[in-house]
């Protein structure tokens, strides 16, 4: 039987583990004022990617004047807020700032512990390829985030809901990654012969499933399409849209914002009925905690969806809503990774 590779002295798996654990509170925070970047269409007042020198924001009257000069020669100025103000403008900007700051604030809190882990020799064998792999998806987030941004700069009066599922589902992946390798760590912290987890069939299984409903979720936040109806389960006194099918042929499946909205509801279904047998396997595998996780975070996301229709879609509601599907995708990634372990 092949045995597993000795930790070196030096190696501090716990200590690896409890950072990766802290940057992944970063990327949740960060995915949530996302969302309210989104919800207050913030995300086009920062015309400009500069990765070091854009960490300082305006000072003076002149230089937010010149922000806004910048903001006014976009189509959304020019089509959608043309009667916004200077001090309206401030405050959309204040959003898209402060998610591009936590973005920086996450590259500098992954590399420059990086390096010291590494300069320090603490990282045990077999994790120092995966670390490096985590920096460099999340430099390729970043320039995700900019392609998404500049798809609303010259035609349109919003970001391509296409290219905003790619962001938000990248930054998603990197944060299951990064759950995953925490969770490596701190059980070769724990048993100096453990092997990382592997991937189950049902974890598999359950992360298309929620895949797709994240990325409807997706869909949903870049069209707007929470927008259409505000009753549930019907959606303006009916089952079925059939408009936007007649509208965009087959294509209504990822344009048509009313299609795309019956498909986050219904498919929500189809979701919690793989979690609750995902869930019951990940107990049946040692892990009770994990479990309840599972069921309170889809139970809580349920809640929050109708009753953010239903209410009209309010900020607060959801970026709750958005933070509680972060908080599923959390609870999933444990689940699966116990069911590794199991095997």
């Amino acid at each position: 039987m092949l045995q597993p590779t000795p930790i070196p002295a030096t190696a501090r798996p716990r200590a690896l583990a409890i950072w990766l654990y802290a940057v992944a509170a970063l990327i949740v925070t960060m995915v949530v004022v996302g969302g309210i970047t989104r919800l207050t269409e913030s995300g086009l007042s920062i015309t400009e990617w500069k990765p070091v020198t854009g960490i300082v924001p305006p000072l003076s009257e002149a230089q937010w004047q010149a922000e806004f000069a910048k903001y006014q020669q976009i189509p959304e100025y020019r089509l959608v807020h043309n009667s916004m103000t200077l001090t309206q403008f401030k405050g959309i900007f204040f959003w898209e700032y402060l998610h591009r700051l936590i973005g920086r604030l996450i590259g500098f809190a992954f590399f420059v512990p990086l390096v010291v882990f590494a300069i320090r020799k603490a990282i045990p064998h077999g994790h120092g390829w995966r670390l490096v792999g985590l920096l460099a998806l999340g430099g390729l987030q970043g320039v995700v985030g900019w392609w998404m941004v500049t798809s609303g700069l010259t035609v349109r009066t919003d970001v391509s809901h296409f290219r905003l599922a790619v962001h938000l589902l990248l930054a998603l992946t990197i944060l299951s990654a990064i759950l995953w390798e925490a969770q490596d760590l701190m059980a070769l912290h724990r048993n100096p012969a453990s092997r990382p987890a592997k991937l189950t069939r049902p974890a598999v299984i359950v992360g298309i499933v929620l895949f797709i409903q994240l990325l409807y979720g997706a869909f949903v936040a870049g069209l707007n399409a929470g927008l259409i109806a505000n009753d549930w389960p019907l959606m303006n006194g009916r089952l079925v849209p059939y408009e936007g099918v007649a509208t965009y042929g087959l294509s209504a499946i990822v344009n048509d914002p009313a299609t795309v909205h019956f498909i986050h509801r219904w498919w929500a279904w189809v979701t919690v009925a793989a979690l609750i047998l995902f869930a019951r396997q990940v107990r049946a595998a040692g892990s009770r905690q994990a479990s309840i996780a599972i069921h309170v975070a889809f139970g809580t996301q349920i809640i929050l969806g109708i009753a953010t229709v239903m209410t009209g879609m309010p900020i607060a509601l959801a970026a709750l809503h958005q933070f509680t599907g972060v908080m599923l995708v959390v609870a999933t990634v444990w689940g699966a990774h116990v069911l590794g372990r199991a095997r």
